[in-house]
């Protein structure tokens, strides 16, 4: 468990990464318009109401929680002093420019990494099958 001095520049840093949180919480929107529709709400504009009623407020009254979590992750990792520095960087004109930017970045990175992974996908399916094969772990195969 890291010391208290750490974990409050950590909960700073994470507080400054995030940037400002109305815009982080309603960044999270379209995602979880998406998630609405993969548990069944097929209607966009249904999905977008129930995002908007239950979804945004329920993140919005734990999103400390959410702080906290993160503040004790990067404790665990970096020092205090690693911690101060950092939070120094955010605070000069190109780190708030990167934590307002976090919303676009995090977006754009799941987006490539699913990219980058459905252009695996069709190799990597047929590697398993093989591998699977191989191990004799497919149905009525002997394992080896």
């Amino acid at each position: 468990m890291p010391d208290p001095a750490t974990l409050k520049a950590a909960r700073e840093v994470v507080t400054q990464m995030q940037g400002d949180r109305t815009t982080t919480l309603n960044s999270m929107s379209g995602p979880m318009v998406a998630m609405m529709q993969q548990m069944g709400i097929k209607e966009q504009d249904r999905a977008q109401v129930l995002v908007q009623e239950v979804v945004l407020p329920m993140l919005t009254a734990r999103y400390d929680d959410l702080l906290d979590i993160q503040a004790r992750s990067f404790a665990g990792v970096l020092s205090k002093e690693d911690l101060q520095a950092i939070g120094a960087f955010y605070g000069t004109p190109a780190g708030k420019r990167l934590a307002a930017a976090q919303p676009q970045l995090a977006q754009a990175q799941l987006t490539g990494m699913t990219q980058w992974m459905g252009q695996m996908m069709p190799e990597m399916q047929t590697k398993l099958t093989q591998a699977i094969k191989a191990h004799g772990w497919g149905p009525g195969g002997k394992a080896k």
